[in-house]
């Protein structure tokens, strides 16, 4: 989180490689396949910064398979599908 000057800590929009391979929890290597393979999204070109949106990923990482899955991400999916 970055601190701003109205006092209010706000979460990066924009993560590098590293960081948005720690935030889905994976490594660097792991973090490359799955953007490669389509599942993790492509990043975007700030100048010569190559960053990944941070909201790109949730949604990217929500829309990965649930291993086995529970009642309630059952439950959960069936209301995202309704």
């Amino acid at each position: 989180m970055i601190k701003h000057q109205d006092g209010i800590a706000y979460a990066p929009r924009g993560l590098s490689r590293e960081e948005s391979a720690r935030y889905i929890g994976v490594g660097t290597t792991k973090f490359d396949e799955l953007v490669a393979s389509r599942r993790m999204p492509k990043p975007k070109r700030i100048d010569g910064r190559t960053v990944w949106d941070r909201v790109a990923l949730d949604a990217a990482f929500t829309d990965l398979p649930d291993e086995g899955g529970n009642r309630i991400d059952q439950l959960l999916a069936q209301r995202r599908s309704a």
